[in-house]
């Protein structure tokens, strides 16, 4: 099926939030799934972006009964380790230090319930930047102080964050420095399928994947191709308009009903099979990957993020500063950890929109405006309390 065919629209943007075009693929689903016994079937969105299309367009609701969505670890703040933010926090307190990083990190609470908007209300110099390019304007502007900036992000920026750490070199820049917590995808996704909830308790039924469109965009298809041949779980990468949701749905559907597991694009308009080999090529430049990393949720997982390589060591801010953190201590009563997993819903959690709430995040799935927490609240689930 192919969507373009459409005549009655006159633009894409159109074409991807076109009512008729939806109607028709919630019916075709249905229609297929009528046909599938083990009802309803189970897809994991791994990307946050797709949990708030999920939410915003009432795709769940649409689909109830027949499609329930298992919300992923799609989110690089809602992974982001109780320790790494308080290695923020922590570096922050440096004397002379400007510490740099994107919005929704600065939200996040570390083990003391401080958040970095909270340490900067007590006179550290804490800022938020639209691109990491703008912290060598910072580092030009403030001589005397050393500047870091704090990287997050999977694929998607991961490539931003190298050509910063580059154009530090090439202008001999002293006092710019970078602390790396770029996660890489399919390792998530591997260690999800390994885990004990999925292949040996089997609490957590996942059938398949919508795999995340701005990642594939870099690092392209073919990382998926593993996953569908060893687990035979079918992955179709997805676009966010609600149109691209159902479509990729549909074409789920459709493997379900065949009884094959292949990785299939949906999001051909950007998102090519090799990915960007330029991207590709400049992220192995300055980075390698670290033997183990802690993802929220997830516990550790070997060979699932990059840290700077030597030739660029002397812009590590991991190595500049020596900092002694404590044991982290998560709040007791939050399960954002269990929603990164698809173990629980946002619903489920106690704290959840009572205590916990945008203005009031106790856990990262709340802060990010790409966590489930956040989409639950944003589009009235926990008003609905659809199950």
């Amino acid at each position: 099926m192919s969507v373009h065919k459409v005549g009655d629209v006159k633009s894409p943007f159109e074409l991807f939030r076109n009512p008729k075009i939806a109607k028709s693929l919630v019916e075709k689903i249905k229609k297929e799934l009528e046909r599938i016994k083990s009802l309803p079937i189970h897809i994991m969105e791994f990307c946050g972006g797709h949990t708030h299309a999920i939410m915003k367009y009432g795709i769940d609701q649409l689909l109830e009964g027949y499609v329930r969505f298992v919300h992923g670890p799609g989110c690089p703040v809602c992974v982001m380790p109780m320790q790494r933010i308080d290695l923020a926090i922590e570096l922050v307190k440096f004397p002379n230090v400007i510490l740099c990083t994107y919005g929704d990190l600065l939200r996040v609470p570390g083990s003391r319930r401080k958040s970095l908007l909270n340490v900067r209300a007590e006179g550290t110099d804490v800022r938020m930047v639209y691109s990491c390019l703008d912290t060598i304007k910072i580092a030009k502007e403030n001589p005397d102080k050393e500047v870091i900036f704090y990287a997050i992000g999977f694929e998607t920026t991961t490539p931003q964050t190298a050509v910063l750490i580059k154009k530090i070199k090439e202008l001999g820049i002293k006092n710019l420095s970078v602390v790396s917590n770029h996660v890489i995808t399919p390792a998530a996704i591997q260690h999800i399928l390994n885990a004990p909830e999925i292949r040996e308790i089997g609490n957590v039924r996942i059938d398949a994947f919508i795999g995340p469109g701005h990642v594939s965009t870099i690092i392209g298809t073919k990382p998926y191709e593993y996953f569908a041949e060893e687990f035979l779980k079918p992955v179709v990468i997805s676009g966010f308009e609600p149109v691209d949701v159902l479509q990729s749905v549909y074409m789920i559907v459709r493997q379900l009903k065949e009884g094959i597991a292949k990785v299939e694009n949906q999001y051909t308009r950007f998102v090519k099979r090799e990915g960007n080999p330029k991207a590709q090529k400049l992220v192995a430049e300055v980075f390698e990957l670290r033997k183990e990393f802690e993802w929220r949720g997830l516990g550790i997982i070997p060979y699932s993020s990059l840290k700077i390589r030597k030739e660029y060591e002397e812009f590590d801010a991991e190595k500049r500063f020596k900092v002694e953190l404590p044991q982290p201590k998560e709040h007791p009563a939050c399960i954002c950890g269990k929603v990164i997993r698809g173990v629980a819903k946002p619903t489920d959690c106690k704290l959840f929109a009572t205590v916990c709430t945008p203005s009031n995040p106790l856990g990262s799935c709340m802060v990010s405006s790409e966590g489930a927490c956040a989409a639950y609240y944003k589009y009235g689930r926990h008003l609905l309390r659809v199950n």
